[in-house]
């Protein structure tokens, strides 16, 4: 019942790829994979993928970081305020996906069939 679903979606809020993770990791565990071999030119996010390692690999790709920090980082990194507004996409995204009963229960028993349930689910709202 604590499976996190973590995903990246594009500029219009449409899914590109996620990730089943357990629900006591650090969503920061499982942001390198789900970015690798994609190119984007920002990288909206909130404070749980506030992290060094994740800040690096942005800097390293020439991309822009966007993500409301910790306000226990030392030296905080400038938010471009207007681009951070269209995080609500993403959020927006999860409460389409939460409206499948079978995603927001997680009545699937498998990691496989919750995967396809979300695959489906994102395709209906695509399709919308």
């Amino acid at each position: 019942m604590t499976t996190k679903i973590l995903a990246l979606t594009d500029a219009l809020g449409n899914l590109v790829r996620f990730q089943l993770m357990p629900g006591h990791r650090f969503d920061t565990v499982g942001v390198a994979p789900l970015i690798e071999g994609v190119e984007f030119d920002a990288l909206l996010a909130d404070k749980a993928f506030d992290s060094n390692d994740i800040i690096a690999e942005l800097n390293e790709r020439g991309a822009k970081i966007v993500i409301s920090q910790h306000p226990r980082r030392a030296i905080p990194i400038p938010l471009d305020a207007e681009m951070y507004k269209w995080r609500h996409l993403i959020e927006n995204f999860f409460c389409k996906l939460k409206e499948f009963k079978r995603i927001a229960m997680r009545a699937c028993k498998t990691d496989r069939s919750f995967e396809a349930m979300i695959y489906l689910a994102a395709a209906v709202i695509n399709s919308r």
